[in-house]
């Protein structure tokens, strides 16, 4: 029944944007008409948590199987890290900015995964 998710970033700079996610993090990319792209994404996966009363909303997390050596990584591309990373019973969880001013949450799972994220 479901075949995908389609997840959205909303920037300031969305130019900016998706030059990162394009030129920094190479993720390949479809333009659907006059230079809005598409990214493609790796496997995902979906959590629901419980919420305070009248707050629902949706945020999303880049996943890493190494979190110390993918930071370093993004630091020798010029990408602000937000250190340090906080330890999670969950995961090991960074913070990268984004140069349209947002930030993106980036984690090492501890949790158990899906077959096809994990594997």
């Amino acid at each position: 029944m479901i075949s995908g998710a389609h997840a959205i970033i909303f920037s300031s700079n969305a130019d900016a944007d998706r030059s990162f996610f394009k030129d920094v993090l190479g993720l390949g990319s479809v333009d659907a008409g006059g230079g809005w792209l598409i990214f493609a994404l790796p496997p995902a996966e979906l959590a629901v948590h419980p919420t305070e009363a009248g707050k629902p909303g949706q945020e999303i997390y880049l996943l890493c199987k190494d979190i110390e050596t993918t930071m370093k990584e993004l630091e020798s591309r010029g990408i602000t890290v937000e250190r340090p990373l906080y330890d999670q019973d969950w995961g090991h969880l960074g913070f990268i900015h984004l140069p349209g001013g947002g930030q993106l949450g980036i984690y090492q799972p501890r949790h158990p995964q899906p077959d096809h994220v994990s594997g």
